[in-house]
Formats: C-alpha cells, sequence, structure tokens
C-alpha cells in the first residue's frame, strides 16, 4: 500500500494570514490537531499544531520574573512564534512533505525518524492529501504494512469517498476508507447511528466491494463546541 492508498483528501487547511482565533475554531470543529498552511496555488508553507497555538498562549500568560529575564537570550524568531497572531508568524515553515506513491513501511519511518505525527501527500507541487499517524495504524491493521493495492481497490475507495461526500451529508474530512482485495473497512468518527448506516450503505453499494467491516466511532458529546 502507498500514501495514496490512505491519506486523507479532504485536508482542513488555511492561508498565511489566517487568524490564531480562526485556526483554534477549525482544529476544534473538526477533531484535528493540525492543519497545513497553503497558498493560492495549494503549496504547501508550512504547518500549525495545536501545540504551536498552545505554547503561544502559554508564552503569552508566563510572567517572567526579573532575575530570569537578565538570563533570557532575546530571540526574534521566538518572539514571532510566541507573539505572533497569524498562521504565517506562528506555524512550522517548508515542513517535510511526501508523494502519493510512498510505501507505508517507508513513511512509518519517516515519521519515527523526524518525531512527528502528520505528513502532507503532495502532487505536482500541490497538497492533495494528509497522512497522520492514525492512518498507518489502520492501513497496517487491514493490510498489513508491505501489502500492496490495485488499482481496483483505488477505484473503489475514491467511489465510496465520493459518494459519502456528495450523497450522505456526513463530514468526509473525519472519515477514512481503506480498502484491500475489494475488501472495506471503514474508521473515523460519525455524529449518529443514521450517518454510521449511511456510510456504510454507501461502502456496500460500491461496485467490487466483497465485504464492509465498519469500524466507525461516534463524535464524544460537546466536541467541536465553542
Amino acid at each position: 500500500m502507498q500514501a495514496a492508498d490512505i491519506m486523507t483528501r479532504n485536508v482542513i487547511t488555511v492561508g498565511r494570514d489566517s487568524e490564531v482565533r480562526e485556526i483554534a475554531s477549525l482544529l476544534l470543529e473538526h477533531g484535528i490537531s493540525a492543519v497545513p498552511v497553503v497558498d493560492e496555488a495549494d503549496k504547501v508553507l508550512g504547518i500549525v499544531s495545536e501545540g504551536d497555538l498552545i505554547r503561544r498562549v502559554e508564552d503569552d500568560k508566563r510572567n517572567k520574573s526579573w532575575w530570569l529575564r537578565l538570563f533570557a537570550v532575546n530571540d526574534p524568531g521566538e518572539y514571532v512564534k510566541s507573539h505572533g497572531r497569524r498562521a504565517h508568524e506562528i506555524m512550522t515553515p517548508d515542513p517535510l512533505t511526501i508523494d502519493e506513491t510512498m510505501p507505508l513501511a517507508k513513511i512509518s519511518r519517516l515519521l519515527e525518524k523526524h518525531h512527528i505525527k502528520r505528513v502532507p501527500v503532495v502532487k505536482e507541487g500541490k497538497l492533495v492529501g494528509i497522512v497522520s499517524r492514525a492512518n498507518l495504524l489502520q492501513g497496517f491493521a487491514v493490510a498489513g504494512p508491505e501489502a500492496s493495492a490495485s488499482a481496483d481497490d483505488r477505484e473503489i475507495r475514491e467511489a465510496i469517498l465520493k459518494e459519502i461526500d456528495e450523497n450522505t451529508g456526513v463530514m468526509v474530512d473525519r472519515i477514512n476508507v481503506i480498502v484491500s482485495q475489494g475488501k472495506v473497512e471503514l474508521w473515523g468518527l460519525v455524529e449518529s447511528d443514521k450517518e454510521r448506516m449511511a456510510v456504510q450503505v454507501a461502502a456496500e453499494n460500491t461496485g467490487g466491494v466483497k465485504e464492509v467491516k465498519n469500524n466507525l466511532g461516534y463524535v464524544p458529546r460537546g466536541f467541536g463546541a465553542a
């Protein structure tokens, strides 16, 4: 399997001038821990994580005593990250990216080597998806790190995701679909039993599907609330 077989395609993104408050709201609303920062051509400029936001809040609230300030090193870059109000000021710039054809085992080693939780997927310089540790675990659970996905499996996956996105009313950015030899596993979060069944029906009605295993969980109560 490759990145294209497990990645989240409907990626939530922000622009370089998006405000910190807007970014925090997006993370809460969609239950994600980071967002890529992209330009008008969908080129990845950076990533803002919940850690960046938390660090900024902590730095805002921290009141250093006078003797600590005497020994503090004034770093312009750190000042911008801790006091910035827009995405380009607090993001990690020029993040590591991968292409759609990278095998799962190699992605896993890459995340481990660089101590990161997710990596954007690009095609011809444009963002087309994102692979997280959760995506990797889902792929390994279904087919193993060295398993391959056929062209038919990829077509099935795309068809299911399209059906969910266009016709079920379910937020597809919370759903992941893994297909191996026509067998489908559904992962992610839904709001209700009706949504859970709608996603399952969308998968079952897709041509070429031999079996559907529904691992969908439910969005916690109060999730995404302001």
